[in-house]
């Protein structure tokens, strides 16, 4: 299964101080609002400080949740005013 973060009420996927200096203590990167997109969100190291600080992980306007998904899925985040679910990626022509 694969693992992904998501927003799970509207606002904005923003991590806590806390949680964001984890991030960096762990990978040597700071944790920008910029990487919320796409393929950052199945990032090990995002996956498990948010597993291991829970709530904690929350930044203001965001209820942060880990969603499992089958690996062979193609996926891509969608939202609507910043409540974000997974979905399948399916072609699309406008």
């Amino acid at each position: 299964m694969t693992k992904i973060a998501i927003n799970t009420c509207h606002g904005e996927f923003i991590l806590s101080e806390k949680a964001a200096a984890e991030y960096q203590k762990c990978t040597g990167t700071p944790w920008s609002h910029t990487n919320v997109g796409g393929e950052s969100r199945d990032d090990p190291v995002l996956i498990q400080i948010i597993e291991d600080l829970g709530k904690d992980a929350n930044g203001c306007s965001s209820d942060l949740k880990i969603v499992e998904i089958p690996n062979d899925v193609e996926w891509e985040i969608r939202d609507y005013d910043g409540l974000e679910w997974v979905a399948e990626k399916h072609r699309t022509w406008r």
